[in-house]
């Protein structure tokens, strides 16, 4: 082991600590997606990809963005989900459109919210798997 494995093992041994919520990542389905005209949302039913511990923060610089559907106002709100680096991949690759559903929390708000995916980055020397996703309510 270099150097580099053991400052790695500690790092994602600290990270995984950080991570007090259950979510499901269910990729997207087809048949799901955002209706324009009514300003809703509807997810399908993609399979689930993930289903474990994780970490649901909300990024700071987040602007809270209003955005018009149809006619109602959709404010959208970006958070950071953090699985531990060292979970099995997913049987195919989140993309964008799949959702997170924030199954279990300490903090009972988080609980019930669906999250959609906007992006995923990897890297071999990363803490953990990190996800970019909003909120769309």
């Amino acid at each position: 082991m270099t150097e580099l494995d053991g400052l790695l093992a500690a790092g994602r041994a600290a990270a995984a600590e950080l991570m007090r919520e259950t979510v499901t990542i269910r990729a997207a389905a087809a048949e799901g997606g955002f209706d324009w005209e009514s300003g809703t949302e509807s997810p399908g039913t993609g399979a689930v990809l993930y289903t474990g511990q994780a970490r649901v923060k909300a990024v700071a610089r987040s602007r809270g963005e209003e955005v018009d559907a149809g006619e109602h106002n959709v404010t959208l709100r970006e958070y950071t989900i953090s699985v531990p680096w060292g979970s099995a991949a997913p049987p195919e690759r989140v993309v964008p459109g799949a959702t997170v559903d924030v199954d279990e929390s300490p903090d009972a708000r988080l609980v019930g919210l669906r999250l959609w995916v906007t992006g995923v980055e990897y890297g071999s020397t990363a803490t953990a798997w990190r996800i970019s996703a909003e909120d769309r309510s």
